[in-house]
């Protein structure tokens, strides 16, 4: 069955066309930087988002018109199987990713809803083999049942985190069983509201518990992924556990976790935890922990988690620049945890969302390549911090300066000069690179 017969496979027609289903920009098989977009970019649709969301709010009822809405149960998570195999291979997109609960209802008994599961998992098993599309990763939806209203692998309640553990070991075996390059850790729940009734150690050593078994059991299973934390701030809880990277990169330190796990980081949850996605990008970086993105924006003016395309030009190159200094994403992708919004509710509205969103990051690769290659803030930051290359910072960084010898300097250099950092001079030039391209 053809669920989008309007919609043929999207192709790169350039800059100048003005066919709104065709991509401007994303050329999958240009070279940029030694490897094709394709290679470089690693695109992945997100199953909630595309396949299940509604476009309900909390002011009013869905308005998705999707030609997969006139089934039910599991014959409607069967269409959206259908109809999604149709989406990547039309739009080109090599991976996709998942919750547990997006591609299979949930029964009465855990029993019954990983028997659901397991139909679901050989229907998609079997498009793979006749598709080159790959799982980019899949994850535990351990948030929006009751059950988890105090959290999942922090929840107050035994029973809970034996019920998530369960879910989570089966979420490893599909990992396994469909060859999904990662595992994410989503924690959609973990955290708290008020510290009133909070053990705080109990429920941060838990967590650390919960991570150990699942580095055990996929290590028992001979599952290989790449496991990853996805930082988020706030939004549902009041304190979320993995508030941003530098938090999460503690917390998987102190515990013991750091060599086992790299950080998933969404530029929705950079807005939330107020960063910038290149901040939080950067400090995964430089700490070797930046393992995949998911690929969104927020809107600075809203305080919530509104997950849109993304089509920020300054973001995706600012993005693309780290992820290229970081040598490429590894395992991960850019995966599109994004929605359409509420008024473009039209099935096509997904494949010109997901355009928008390709062709921007595909400007951002090739504008942060010519970045790097010219050596725009490399050469603008060594000037900056040239002190520390010889003389007394020379000595502070080879760890040969003390209080003594740098007060001794101090003493003797009557006058310090500051130079200007040149901020506004550096937004010009990465103006002219943008326009540029």
């Amino acid at each position: 069955m053809t669920y989008f017969e309007s919609v043929n496979k999207i192709q790169f027609e350039g800059a100048a066309s003005k066919n709104p289903f065709a991509f401007k920009h994303y050329n999958p098989e240009e070279v940029v930087g030694g490897k094709t977009m394709e290679e470089q970019l690693r695109f992945s649709i997100a199953y909630w988002h595309t396949f299940t969301a509604d476009g309900s709010d909390p002011f009013g009822a869905g308005t998705m018109q999707r030609p997969w809405n006139k089934y039910s149960e599991m014959d409607l998570a069967k269409a959206r199987v259908e109809a999604s195999f149709e989406l990547y291979e039309k739009l080109g997109a090599p991976f996709f990713a998942f919750h547990d609960r997006d591609i299979a209802p949930e029964g009465s008994t855990l029993k019954e809803t990983n028997e659901n599961l397991d139909v679901i998992i050989s229907m998609i098993q079997d498009y793979m083999k006749t598709s080159n599309v790959k799982l980019l990763w899949n994850t535990a939806n351990m948030f929006t049942n009751p059950r988890f209203v105090h959290g999942a692998a922090t929840s107050s309640n035994a029973d809970v985190f034996a019920y998530a553990a369960a879910q989570v070991k089966k979420g490893l075996e599909t990992a396994k069983l469909l060859g999904s390059e990662n595992y994410v850790f989503w924690g959609g729940r973990e955290g708290y509201d008020t510290l009133l009734n909070t053990d705080l150690k109990l429920e941060l050593d838990n967590l650390a518990r919960f991570l150990q078994m699942a580095v055990d059991y996929a290590k028992e299973i001979g599952y290989d992924g790449q496991f990853l934390i996805e930082p988020k701030p706030k939004e549902p809880t009041t304190h979320q556990y993995d508030t941003d990277a530098a938090t999460t990169l503690s917390f998987l330190r102190q515990y013991g976790l750091d060599s086992h796990f790299k950080l998933n980081l969404e530029a929705n949850h950079a807005t939330l935890a107020g960063h910038t996605f290149e901040h939080e990008l950067r400090t995964a970086r430089i700490n070797g922990m930046l393992g995949s993105v998911d690929a969104n924006q927020g809107d600075p003016l809203l305080g919530w988690d509104t997950d849109e395309f993304p089509t920020d030009l300054y973001s995706t190159t600012l993005a693309m620049y780290e992820i290229l200094q970081n040598g490429g994403l590894g395992r991960g992708g850019l995966n599109f945890d994004a929605k359409v919004r509420r008024a473009s509710f039209e099935a096509d509205d997904l494949f010109l969302s997901h355009i928008a969103g390709m062709d921007a990051f595909a400007v951002g690769l090739k504008t942060a390549q010519r970045l790097i290659e010219d050596k725009v803030f490399e050469n603008a930051i060594a000037d900056r911090y040239s002190s520390y290359a010889s003389g007394i910072g020379l000595d502070i960084v080879e760890g040969r300066a003390d209080f003594r010898s740098l007060e001794k300097y101090a003493l003797e250099n009557s006058k310090i000069q500051n130079r200007s950092g040149r901020q506004e001079a550096l937004k010009a030039v990465l103006n002219q690179y943008l326009i540029g391209n």
